[in-house]
């Protein structure tokens, strides 16, 4: 096959994948309740159905980058698709909860896909179509999650919500075989080994920092089990980076993450992501709630999943555009921007929120910051690791962005559901106070983002980093190496 045929076939294969994973991680939201009647179990054991996927997706996504990066990416892009058809095979036919739980941990294995394609385009596309190819890939990470929102009440209102499941079965069945035909095994490979014991403490602090996060609100923010959980993190991340340092092969080299556009970049995706996710968590329950609490507009799913479709498009259309700007203005400026929009969205949100038109501009205005954002925090990332680091570096980056999440939806609860009306509901000042917020973390996001060092156009069109830095870091990594003192 001709290699601009394959390079084609290889970005749709990739797209696909990715695009099921991030449309997995929204689609079930919505049809929580749905699941909780169906399997006859209580709301918060139900909730377990998103948090063990968040969980599992934290862990595996910078571990399994890594190994890719080390026995090679498409190999381990074929085991990831494997497990996300395993594990959405057995959340279709789940008897019980329990089961579901189960099946949801190993479909967040497929967070790896996230690294791994990033990767894959970095190593087998020419030089001059890897920013457009990593924007428009973001764009349909981005999209993916805007149409889990959007589908999620049609396909459960006309079927069931076990074709929430049964459809991507389909889809990545088709993929993977795809993959294991035409996707090439990419040749860069780093050296060393997995640094199991990095991987374990990795691992065990992304846990014990996202799971009292996820469900604080229920347990209690000064519960015993919230505050050792947290206070366990401290002690587990700087385990983790005591090891890190002193190992040969580390999961996640250190020297890397330190480079100031890498740093830079995660800070902003840590506040972005914050914002991110608080909106997609918190926007369609405010539409929903019935117009007699003084707000909201009693949506059903399906028709709050509508009022969520300008975003969707949005996010395609930014993140597809961003590929053509990115040689002219440059990735800072499109992370700037997009953290900017996100910024003015929900500051408009906090203002006005009194009719259906204003949320649906709102939800296109943070549509076109998301899709923006995605693609250019993607480019910087790649453009400044080492091609061997490529899959960890992404990986950790998108593992930031969830913990954001994760944060950003934990303090937004706080100020939601803080005081509750008598019928339950939270009071209209709860939400406003919360989109204010999440427009001071959006706005946050794009001071960190105007620290990213400036980058300068590089050949084929793309951007390189200015002062080399990506080669630095690997010089520096092959002296240590062979340093006193280090150990596997």
């Amino acid at each position: 096959m001709p290699r601009t045929s394959t390079t084609r076939l290889t970005f749709a294969v990739l797209a696909t994948g990715a695009g099921v994973f991030s449309m997995l991680q929204s689609l079930i939201a919505p049809a929580l309740p749905t699941v909780q009647h169906a399997l006859h179990t209580s709301q918060s054991t139900a909730t377990w159905v998103m948090t063990a996927y968040l969980l599992s997706a934290s862990v595996f996504t910078p571990i399994l980058g890594r190994i890719g990066d080390l026995i090679g990416k498409k190999r381990t892009l074929v085991a990831v698709l494997l497990a996300v058809l395993a594990g959405c095979l057995v959340a279709a036919l789940a008897p019980n909860i329990g089961v579901l739980i189960v099946a949801r941990v190993v479909q967040g294995i497929g967070g790896a896909l996230f690294p791994l394609s990033f990767g894959i385009i970095r190593d087998e596309f020419d030089t001059s179509q890897v920013p457009g190819s990593i924007s428009n890939l973001s764009a349909v990470i981005a999209a993916g999650g805007g149409v889990g929102m959007v589908a999620a009440g049609p396909i459960v209102s006309a079927l069931d919500y076990r074709w929430l499941f049964w459809f991507p079965v389909g889809i990545v069945a088709v993929t993977t075989l795809i993959a294991l035909r035409y996707v090439p095994e990419s040749p860069s490979r780093a050296e060393g080994s997995v640094n199991w014991s990095g991987a374990v403490l990795l691992s065990g602090w992304l846990v014990a920092l996202l799971l009292p996060l996820s469900q604080a609100s229920r347990w209690g923010w000064g519960s015993v089990r919230v505050v050792g959980l947290f206070a366990a993190a401290v002690v587990l991340f700087t385990a983790w980076l005591y090891a890190e340092a002193r190992s040969r092969s580390p999961l996640i080299d250190l020297k890397v993450m330190r480079l100031p556009s890498v740093w830079t970049t995660n800070t902003a995706a840590l506040l972005f992501g914050a914002g991110m996710y608080s909106i997609w968590s918190f926007l369609p329950g405010f539409v929903q709630t019935p117009a007699s609490a003084g707000y909201g507009f009693g949506a059903s799913v399906t028709a709050s999943g509508l009022l969520m479709l300008p975003m969707l498009v949005a996010m395609f259309v930014s993140g597809v555009l961003s590929g053509r700007l990115e040689p002219v203005v440059g990735a800072k400026a499109l992370l700037t921007t997009g953290a900017a929009l996100g910024a003015v969205a929900c500051g408009i949100l906090a203002l006005w929120h009194d009719q259906q038109w204003q949320i649906a501009l709102v939800a296109g205005i943070f549509g076109l910051g998301i899709g923006l954002a995605f693609a250019s925090m993607a480019n910087l990332i790649v453009g400044s690791v080492p091609p061997e680091q490529t899959g960890a570096a992404t990986g950790m980056n998108a593992n930031i962005r969830t913990i954001g999440g994760s944060i950003g939806a934990a303090v937004t609860s706080v100020l939601v559901t803080g005081r509750l009306q008598a019928s339950g509901l939270p009071y209209g000042s709860g939400y406003t106070h919360g989109f204010a917020l999440l427009a001071v973390l959006c706005l946050a996001a794009a001071l960190a983002a105007l620290m990213v060092p400036v980058r300068r156009p590089g050949r084929g069109g793309g951007t390189t980093v200015g002062t080399s830095e990506s080669s630095l870091v690997k010089a520096e990594a092959e002296a240590s190496a062979v340093a006193p003192g280090a150990v596997n």
